[in-house]
């Protein structure tokens, strides 16, 4: 899906907070090189402030954010905050891990992009991914 596109999508996958289950970060982010992204990935132990500068300084398409630690209510509120104060509204964030239904509806609310459950389909996720910087970021292609 990503062949039409005059570059590969960037992605920076990052694990926020004190959470150290990284394992399904590190599938993602494979999965995501495999369906052709340019994918940076930002190690554990990551604040709010240090993913939004590494994304302004990788200048990504999208943003995903493996939170297991049940912080997910304070943590996307935080990096949209952050993204819209750097000017990042055109890129998508996005993320997963243990968040319940009624908070992914809530954080979709407040503008973060869809929220994965494990054992969602890397497919899914990478076309969803393509999909969003395809319609939104029409004009870096």
């Amino acid at each position: 899906m990503t062949d039409s596109l005059k570059r590969p999508v960037r992605v920076l996958v990052a694990k926020v907070g004190l959470d150290g289950h990284d394992r399904g970060a590190k599938v993602i982010a494979t999965a995501l090189r495999d369906a052709g992204m340019e994918v940076i990935y930002t190690g554990l132990r990551q604040t709010p402030e240090m993913v939004v500068n590494t994304a302004l300084q990788e200048d990504v398409d999208a943003i995903g954010i493996s939170i297991l630690s049940g912080a997910h209510n304070t943590v996307f509120p935080k990096v949209m905050d952050l993204m819209k104060a750097n000017g990042l509204e055109n890129v998508l964030l996005t993320g997963g891990g243990i968040i319940p239904e009624e908070d992914m509806q809530n954080l979709n609310s407040i503008g973060v992009g869809k929220l994965f459950a494990p054992g969602a389909p890397t497919q899914e996720i990478a076309d969803y991914i393509t999909g969003w910087v395809k319609e939104h970021r029409a004009e870096l292609f």
